[in-house]
């Protein structure tokens, strides 16, 4: 007889290896079938709302692996709140105006743009950004990402756009608008003004020049023949200097030296002689800055007035305590400038060149004109001094060239005016890292007036009509006209209609006695359109609802959408958009450098999910810190592939094990299970509680990690490994065996749940393979709970002691295995001598055989009266030896007992028994 065919052996559909990148398609193309989104939604419709509102990435090109990271966070929480008792909709977004697509549709010179109107090329912008959202939407859903995905929003929809001017309309309303000249960041790269959150920081190298401003009127204070010397790296802002800023409060010291006499603060005299080479200085007086209010100093070049100004904003940190002012080109020259009724000077045009009002350099690119002007300073005899120094230096963050401040007329949200009621919604939010408070609060307290105007075609314009005076008109009555319009028509018909068709009809005003209106072409800043999405999203679609319970971004968009979402949401309502805000880190390589084509070290999730498959990606998700930066290579991910690996080994024996149980049959009730097979219940109850805690705090490395340790430890190396004998060689009913099997299923329909939301698809697959279920989807069932036990303390140290004691007693085997004195571990007899607690554990501890995988155990006296040769450990000492007998054929037991039965000459007493009474036909 074969006595293969009498062992209960694995029986599985679920394969070894998941061959995740052919596999995951198809099981997606069924979810799309079922329509598992909407399923999911039916399903807990009426339960708690939670929303996660979805920042929209830029509609332009493929995913990174920042954008992966950023998704596969977010659908762990969404798929968790699901299956925890909350409905929790995911409605996916895109942020589609701005220039990076006018960018992308001209820079081939496929499209003639100066050939066309700005609606035909705002035509093209919109089908290039509808094409990217499908595009990226293909790759979010290939990632797994469950969504309401063929229902988006997107920032270029009519709907969105009406609901964005309103929230424009309703900041106007509170005075939070205005029209003004003031220094914004200007990128001659775009031609167009820049908010804070579009630069970014780069190392550039810039002139460096001392420069001396003679005293024209001295106001009894400073001499005629004493100069006042500023520093500056901007040598192409002196055509605009009108004024010098001293702190009041600072010493001043008049000096003679070189034979000249100059000014400078006391604090840098020492540093600004040996910048010098002066080899002696003669202080001649001191005096406060507050003494030099008003005294005028003479221009270099033009000869023009230079107001000497007090301000709080001067240090002695560089220069020389005496700082260059230029109203038109610095927000705090501006700031210096209004006070003391200074023009705002700007002799730079959109594209960066010098004007007219730049007298000797007209035409030239302001970068380029530093040269010139230092040499015409040197002629003139007003360069101290000039070096070239390497610092940081503001750059736009999508053309990657130096921008500068630069005063043009702009439209403005008043920060300033409602500063207060946003810091103190900042405080009402729960912040994961604690840090974002303090980093967005500062950004915040901090922040100037926000510049929302662009010199730009691609985006929402701002609504704003023209008296024929120059006034603006910006009324209830004219803001729902063209929200009303916008929502009907789209955004484009601002440039395709009429002023008057753009009206309410009849309109008319006192200003404009002829009828006749004209209305802005800039358009608003992006941030304003992705920062309107409370209102244009959460407030809009009946499935949602404002505040959000969460917003889940990049650190970076503390300056980016979590400040401008802050900004409008407290205009507007007076409270935050959103009750928590968690913030990852960015994906590095693998040596933490940051990814580049030029590099060669990018990571593709297209390429990723091609070659390991979707899962092993959210697992690398899942594993790492992500609330600080992340790192990504083929190696990381290798392990990654092998972490998956024993997790779905595991899966794959709990379920090859479950062929012949029926739970409604089969299944042993608690009370009736032996210590072992309970302490294994209350050992996955403890996993339940603590993956279950760690999603709530979006700790998904925690899940991660107790998930992998609970399959490799409890389960692999502990439990599965000594159940093998009775779940194999006992009879399909035994005690034993279905005691077994109800530890497994109720092991393997937890892990199913608990790994859903990191693992969708392999989650899914497990599911189908489980005995019994009734649901078409794991994604359709709810979190386990966690159970009550009896005396689980006692229950748990006892077990705990043993797991101990048993790892002494697999390394004392492993040692043997090493000196060659058995092979596998059932090949061996052990003989024990126990002290005190661990004697009583051993004794009263049945089927020690199968607990060690071994063929004999025998537990003898005390400690102290084990043989020399006995392996010491810890109140432990092990002998092991070859076991007597030989090997049952079908248990691979030594056993003495072996041949004892003639008519199954091959097997132990014990199998010989099984075979005859249940196999024998």
């Amino acid at each position: 007889m074969d006595y293969k065919e009498t062992l209960l052996m694995p029986k599985t559909e679920f394969p070894m290896r998941g061959n995740l990148p052919n596999n995951e398609p198809k099981r997606q193309e069924k979810w799309s079938d079922q329509d598992i989104y909407a399923e999911v939604q039916k399903r807990t419709e009426g339960r708690p709302l939670f929303v996660l509102h979805d920042g929209p990435p830029y509609a332009n090109g493929d995913i990174h692996m920042g954008h992966a990271l950023n998704k596969v966070l977010k659908d762990f929480i969404v798929r968790y709140k699901s299956m925890n008792g909350f409905h929790a909709p995911y409605v996916p977004g895109w942020d589609t105006h701005g220039l990076p697509i006018e960018t992308a549709l001209t820079k081939n010179g496929k499209i003639k743009r100066k050939e066309m109107s700005v609606a035909a090329f705002r035509e093209l912008c919109e089908k290039y950004a509808r094409e990217q959202v499908s595009r990226q939407r293909e790759q979010f859903m290939r990632l797994g990402v469950r969504g309401d995905w063929w229902n988006p929003y997107v920032t270029l929809d009519k709907e969105y756009e009406a609901q964005q001017i309103k929230v424009f309309g309703d900041m106007a309303k509170k005075g939070y608008i205005y029209k003004g000249k003031k220094p914004v960041y200007w990128s001659p790269s775009s031609e167009s003004a820049l908010a804070e959150a579009e630069i970014e920081y780069h190392d550039k190298r810039s002139p460096s020049i001392y420069v001396a401003f003679g005293v024209k009127d001295g106001k009894n204070v400073l001499a005629g023949d004493e100069k006042i010397i500023i520093w500056t790296t901007t040598p192409w802002t002196i055509p605009a200097n009108l004024g010098i800023a001293v702190h009041p409060e600072l010493d001043y010291n008049v000096v003679a030296a070189n034979g000249h006499k100059y000014v400078v603060a006391a604090g840098l005299l020492e540093t600004l002689q040996a910048e010098f080479e002066w080899e002696q200085v003669e202080v001649l007086k001191t005096v406060k800055g507050a003494q030099l209010e008003h005294v005028v100093a003479e221009h270099p070049i033009y000869g023009r007035d230079s107001l000497v100004m007090c301000g709080d904003h001067v240090t002695l940190d560089a220069g020389t305590g005496c700082v260059h002012t230029a109203p038109g080109h610095g927000e705090e020259d501006y700031i210096v400038g209004q006070k003391y009724g200074l023009d705002v000077l700007c002799p730079v045009d959109d594209k960066g060149n010098m004007t007219e009002e730049a007298p000797g350099f007209e035409g030239m690119f302001y970068d380029q004109a530093n040269k010139p002007i230092t040499e015409k300073l040197d002629e003139v005899g007003a360069l101290m001094k000039l070096t070239f120094i390497t610092h940081s230096y503001a750059h736009d963050w999508r053309t990657k060239k130096p921008v500068i401040y630069r005063a043009t007329a702009q439209w403005f949200a008043s920060i300033a005016n409602f500063r207060n009621e946003l810091l103190q919604a900042i405080k009402d939010v729960e912040w994961i890292p604690t840090w974002g408070e303090t980093r967005l609060y500062n950004m915040v307290r901090d922040r100037g007036d926000w510049c929302i105007s662009r010199q730009r075609a691609w985006g929402v314009p701002i609504p704003v009509f023209y008296e024929e005076n120059g006034d603006p008109i910006i009324t209830d009555e004219t803001i729902n006209y063209v929200s009303a319009l916008f929502r009907e028509h789209g955004s484009n018909i601002w440039f395709e209609w009429d002023t008057k068709d753009l009206l309410p009809e009849g309109f008319t005003s006192e200003h404009s006695p002829n009828g006749e209106f004209t209305r802005e072409m800039d358009i608003m800043d992006v941030w304003f359109d992705s920062g309107s999405s409370h209102q244009a999203v959460l407030e809009e679609r009946s499935d949602l609802a404002r505040p959000a319970d969460l917003y889940l971004e990049g650190s970076d968009q503390y300056r980016g959408w979590f400040n401008s979402s802050l900004s409008t949401s407290v205009a507007v309502t007076g409270k935050a958009p959103y009750k928590g805000v968690l913030s990852h880190g960015f994906a590095l390589d693998g040596q933490g450098r940051k990814m580049s084509k030029s590099v060669g070290n990018v990571v593709v999730p297209n390429d990723v999910m091609k070659q390991l498959g979707a899962d092993i990606l959210r697992l690398w998700v899942a594993s790492v810190d992500y609330q600080s930066d992340v790192r990504v290579s083929d190696k990381i991910l290798k392990q990654v592939s092998e972490s998956y690996r024993k997790i779905r080994n595991t899966f794959r024996f709990l379920l090859g094990n479950l062929h012949d149980f029926d739970p409604a049959v089969n299944r042993v009730n608690k009370e009736d299970l032996g210590d072992v097979h309970l302490f294994m219940l209350v050992k996955l109850n403890e996993v339940i509680e603590k993956v279950k805690e760690a999603y709530d705090n979006y700790q998904f490395s925690n899940v991660y990690h107790t998930i992998h340790n609970f399959c490799t430890i409890e389960l692999s190396s502990f439990y599965m490994d000594l159940a093998k004998d009775t779940l194999y060689i006992e009879h399909a009913d035994h005690a034993d065996r279905r005691a077994i099997q109800t530890v497994m299923y109720e092991c393997v329909l937890a892990l199913t749940k608990l790994v859903s939301p990191i693992l969708s698809h392999t989650a899914d697959e497990v599911w189908e393979q489980i005995p019994a279920v009734k649901e078409t989807s794991v994604q359709l069932t709810d979190m386990p709970e966690v159970e009550s036990f009896g005396d689980v303390e006692n229950l748990k140290a006892k077990w705990q002691h043993f797991m101990s004691v048993r790892d002494d007693v697999l390394k004392a085997l492993e040692q043997a295995r090493n000196d060659k004195k058995i092979g596998k571990s059932l090949t061996a007899a052990i003989t024990l001598y126990a002290t005190g607690d661990v004697k009583q554990l051993l004794e009263t501890t049945p089927n020690l055989e199968k607990l060690f995988i071994v063929s004999a155990v025998s537990v003898k006296g005390e400690v102290s009266e084990a043989p020399e040769e006995a392996m010491n450990f810890d109140d432990l000492r092990i002998i092991v030896e070859k076991a007597e007998g030989e090997t049952c054929e079908r248990c691979w037991v030594v056993s003495t007992t072996v041949g004892s039965n003639h008519t199954h000459p091959g097997l132990c007493t014990s199998c010989a028994d099984t075979v005859e009474t249940y196999y024998q036909s």
